[in-house]
This record gives C-alpha cells, sequence and structure tokens, in this order.
C-alpha cells in the first residue's frame, strides 16, 4: 500500500518528471516558498487560528485577527522567497492578505456555523481491501446540528475564480467528503464549501454517492497508472516558472504553454 494525497496525484497529472523528482528522486527542490504560495500559508493559518479561538469560546475582533496575520508574516517572511512577478514586491503580496483577512472577517463574523475542527486530517480508503489510500488536510468543517449537514471549507487565495461547472466537477474536496462520510457516522448529507478571498465570494457543491462511487474507481486507475510508469516524461508550460526543480528539468527553456497561473491552485 503507497499512501497518496491530491497534490501528489496532480503533481504527477501536471508534469510526470515533476512528480518523479519529487516523490521518487525525493530532490530537494531549489526553493522552498514562492511568494503566492506563502502568502497563501499565511492567511490559511491566520484563519485556522481564527477559528481555533472560536471553538474554544474566545471571542476576537478584526483587529485582533489582522495583528495575528501581520505578526506570522514577519516572522517567517524571508529574502529566499521567489518572486516571480517582478512588477510586484513582497508588500503588495503582504496587503493583498490583510485584504483577504479583512473581508473574510466581515462577511463571516460572529462565525456561528458550528466549526467543529481545522486542518483535520482526513484518510480516504478508495477500496475494501485497504490497498489504496489517500490522505488530505480539511481546511475547515462545519456540521449545522438544525439539518445534521456537514460542509467542507476550502480557503483559495489566487486570483482565479472557478466556474460552478468547474467546482461541480472538482476532485480534491469531493475526494474529502468520502473521508467525511467514513470518518462521521452521521454524515448523510456533505457539503463543499470553497472561499475565494480575492473576490470575497462563497460558493458551494455537492456530490451524489454514485458519482463519488465513480471517483473512487477513476483514483483507482490513476493511482495503477502512476504504479506502473516507467517513464516520466516532462511538460513545459508556465508554471515551469515556479517549479522548485528548475536546474534538473531538460525542458526548462521551451515552457510556455497557456496554462492556468500558480495561483489558479493555491
Amino acid at each position: 500500500m503507497v499512501m497518496y494525497s491530491h497534490s501528489k496525484l496532480s503533481s504527477f497529472e501536471q508534469c510526470p518528471m515533476k512528480f518523479k523528482f519529487q516523490y521518487i528522486d525525493r530532490l530537494k527542490p531549489e526553493i522552498e516558498y514562492t511568494i503566492e504560495g506563502f502568502l497563501g500559508n499565511m492567511v490559511h493559518e491566520t484563519l485556522e487560528w481564527i477559528h481555533k479561538q472560536i471553538i474554544k469560546g474566545i471571542s476576537i475582533d478584526l483587529d485582533s485577527a489582522i495583528e495575528y496575520y501581520a505578526r506570522l508574516w514577519h516572522s517567517k517572511y524571508n529574502k529566499d522567497i521567489r518572486i516571480v512577478k517582478e512588477e510586484y514586491d513582497s508588500e503588495y503580496y503582504f496587503n493583498r492578505g490583510i485584504k483577504f483577512i479583512i473581508n473574510y472577517f466581515t462577511s463571516n463574523y460572529p462565525f456561528s456555523d458550528n466549526s467543529i475542527a481545522t486542518e483535520k486530517r482526513i484518510i480516504i480508503r478508495l477500496d475494501s481491501q485497504g490497498k489504496y489510500i489517500l490522505q488530505g488536510y480539511i481546511d475547515r468543517i462545519v456540521h449545522n446540528l438544525d439539518t445534521n449537514i456537514f460542509e467542507i471549507h476550502d480557503y483559495k487565495t489566487g486570483s482565479f475564480l472557478k466556474s460552478q461547472e468547474e467546482l461541480d466537477n472538482d476532485r480534491q474536496l469531493a475526494l474529502y467528503s468520502i473521508g467525511i462520510r467514513e470518518n462521521f457516522s452521521q454524515a448523510q448529507d456533505v457539503h463543499l464549501v470553497w472561499h475565494f478571498l480575492a473576490h470575497n465570494q462563497k460558493m458551494t457543491s455537492k456530490r451524489t454517492i454514485e458519482q463519488l462511487d465513480s471517483l473512487k474507481q477513476e483514483i483507482i486507475d490513476l493511482i495503477d497508472k502512476i504504479e506502473s510508469t516507467k517513464e516520466f516524461p516532462a511538460k513545459s508550460g508556465v508554471l515551469c516558472k515556479w517549479c522548485g526543480f528548475r536546474s534538473y528539468c531538460p525542458l526548462m527553456s521551451r515552457s510556455g504553454s497557456k496554462e492556468k497561473p500558480l495561483d489558479s491552485f493555491i
């Protein structure tokens, strides 16, 4: 049995060579963070802190949330974080984070939706024999006691706003909903919720049991493909600019496809 994750599967689909460098060869990436990834982590950690306080019954205000984010940013930022878009500097991204926190806080205060967990590790079993297993971390889980609906909340700090059709076909949160149904016996109805922070917009979707069964088989087939792969070719694209394995890749100079920018995926 090999443990997979949504990001590991996506890495193979995005670029088999990057997958090999990261998960088979276990090469150390040239950079630990891009500024987009760093911003995403700082915002996620701040929102996690907010909801942990609420779960503990501690009342917080917007100023406290902004102060927490600022302290976190300045304590962890370093000069090795790569800024690919030369027209922007670290202050630009820092201020974007401030905007995200303000929008989220004012839109969701007083946070009375009954969050029960943040950054929850979840195990997803795709088959009854336990051969195919995934793990993931859910940004936030909500349990509505009145309707008995469970919600999987995910924060997006990228500038790209997905369409409803894209969300209805999104794989990551759908996989997490399988884990929720396994971990919470009372979970009969699970909703998927995305917070697109750059747009201050919340969007939702859900899956039928039949759709989840089809997804399980799709992921099993993908894992079988990965496990049987012998050659791991490189795929060039705009994401190569943010790749941590640039110096190892033979196609780096040829990257330039019209793929979505990096922050579409954050």
